[in-house]
C-alpha cells in the first residue's frame, strides 16, 4: 500500500484523535466496571476521586468533538466553488448521521435486534446540528458568530423550562433542550435523548467560526495568539462563573466534608445539555492544546493524527468491539452474558448495578483496544487518503 499523502492540518487532527482515545475509556468503563451504565461515577456520594477523574476527563470529548466538526465544516466549505456545495454536503452528511445513530450506532450499544431504544447522542447532535448549519452558512459571518455566542452563553436561560410525559410537545422540548429518558409504547420501548440539540448547536456554530482561523495563508502568529488568548479566557471565565455560583450550570457546587469532596463538587458540572460552565471547562484546555502541538511532530502526535483522521470509522468500530468485550467479561464473572443484550426490560431492571469489575481491569482494557484499533485505523487512513477520488469516503 502507498503511504498516505494529506493536506489535513494536524494541529485539530491531533486533538480530535487524542479525545477519540479519551473517549473510547468512558465507554470502557461503561461495559466493565462495577455498576455498568448504571451506576454514575460523579454520585459524590459514592464515588471515588479516582472514579470521579476517570470519568470527568472524558467530558472533554463530546464538546471538542463537535466544535472541530464545525472547524472541518468550515475548512471542507472553504475548497468548495459555493456555499450551495457545501449547504448540500452538510445536509446530506448530517441525515446521514442521524439515520446512523438511530440504527448501527444504537444497535452497537444495546446489540437488541429490536432497536427498541432509541438513543440519542453525540451522532445524532452533530446530524441534526449540521442539518441547521447547512441553512445558517448562507447568514453574514458576523451574524452567524452573534447567534453562536447567545445560544453558548445564553441557553441555561431555558434550564427552568421543563416538560414532562410523552406529549409531543413535551418530545420536542426533550429534542430541543431537556436531558430526557422516556418509556414509550406503553411500556415496550424507550426514547434516551441524552444530548438535546439546542445548546450543541451553538459549540458547533463557534466552531465553524472558529475554522477562519485555520483558513488556507492565515498567519500562524496571529493564530497563536488567539488561541492563547480563547484558552485563557475560557479558563477564567469558567472559574469565575462556578465560583459566584450563580449562572451558567443546572447544578450548584456546595462546600462538603473535605477538600477533595469539595473540588469534586466544583468540577462536577452538567453535560445533559452542556452547559455554559461545562463548556468553558472543557474548550479552554482545547485551545492551549492547539497552541501548545502546533508545531509538535512526534511519536505520540503520529499516533493520536491516526484515529482524528478516520474519526467515524473509529467511533462506530470501538463501540461494537466494547460491547463485545463486555459480554465476555460477563461470562468471565460467571454471570449471564445476555444481561447486556440491553433492552427496555434489562434498562429497567438495573441488574447489572452492582456486577463488574475493578477499575484497574477498565484501564487495563482501554489500552487493550486502542492497541487493537490503531492498526486497523491506520490502514483506513492510507486507504481513504489514497482514493480522495470515492465520493462515499467522505461519509465516513
Amino acid at each position: 500500500m502507498t503511504s498516505a499523502k494529506s493536506k489535513r492540518i494536524e494541529s485539530i487532527d491531533i486533538l480530535r484523535g487524542l479525545v477519540m482515545v479519551i473517549m473510547a475509556l468512558d465507554h470502557v468503563r461503561d461495559y466493565t466496571n462495577t455498576g455498568y451504565m448504571f451506576a454514575d461515577p460523579t454520585n459524590l456520594e459514592t464515588t471515588t476521586p479516582m472514579l470521579f477523574f476517570t470519568r470527568w476527563i472524558t467530558h472533554f470529548c463530546a464538546p471538542i468533538f463537535v466544535f472541530l466538526a464545525g472547524t472541518s465544516a468550515f475548512l471542507y466549505g472553504s475548497k468548495k466553488a459555493s456555499k450551495h456545495k457545501l449547504a448540500k454536503f452538510l445536509f446530506t452528511r448530517g441525515l446521514w448521521l442521524v439515520f446512523i445513530e438511530l440504527t448501527v450506532v444504537n444497535f452497537s450499544w444495546t446489540f437488541d435486534i429490536s432497536l427498541s431504544v432509541h438513543i440519542f447522542q453525540v451522532i445524532w447532535a452533530i446530524g441534526i446540528c449540521m442539518m441547521i448549519l447547512a441553512a445558517l452558512i448562507y447568514l453574514p459571518k458576523k451574524l452567524l458568530f452573534a447567534i453562536g455566542i447567545i445560544i453558548v452563553f445564553g441557553h441555561n436561560l431555558l434550564d427552568g423550562v421543563t416538560q414532562q410525559g410523552a406529549e409531543p410537545l413535551s418530545l420536542l422540548w426533550y429534542y430541543v433542550h431537556q436531558f430526557n429518558f422516556q418509556v414509550i409504547n406503553d411500556g415496550n420501548g424507550m426514547l434516551a435523548i441524552a444530548y438535546p440539540f439546542l445548546p450543541w448547536l451553538g459549540i458547533i456554530i463557534l466552531g465553524y467560526c472558529f475554522g477562519y482561523f485555520y483558513k488556507k495563508g492565515f498567519d500562524i502568529t496571529i493564530r497563536k495568539k488567539w488561541l492563547l488568548r480563547l484558552g485563557i479566557g475560557s479558563i477564567f471565565f469558567f472559574f469565575s462563573l462556578r465560583f459566584l455560583n450563580i449562572y451558567g450550570d443546572l447544578t450548584p457546587w456546595t462546600s462538603q466534608d473535605n477538600v477533595t469532596s469539595t473540588v469534586l463538587s466544583f468540577l462536577s458540572v452538567t453535560k445533559y445539555p452542556p452547559s455554559l460552565i461545562y463548556t468553558l471547562m472543557t474548550l479552554g484546555p482545547a485551545f492551549l492544546f492547539l497552541y501548545v502541538i502546533e508545531s509538535v511532530k512526534n511519536r505520540f502526535t503520529n499516533m493520536m493524527l491516526v484515529f482524528g483522521r478516520v474519526p467515524f470509522f473509529y467511533y462506530i468500530l470501538h463501540l461494537y468491539i466494547i460491547h463485545l468485550i463486555g459480554i465476555i467479561g460477563l461470562v468471565i464473572l460467571g454471570e449471564n452474558w445476555q444481561e447486556l443484550i440491553l433492552t427496555v426490560d434489562r434498562f429497567k431492571s438495573g441488574y447489572l448495578f452492582n456486577i463488574g469489575f475493578d477499575l484497574w481491569v477498565t484501564y487495563v482494557t482501554w489500552i487493550l483496544v486502542i492497541i487493537i484499533l490503531y492498526p486497523v485505523c491506520k490502514m483506513y487512513m492510507k486507504y481513504k487518503a489514497n482514493n480522495k477520488d470515492k465520493w462515499w469516503l467522505s461519509y465516513l
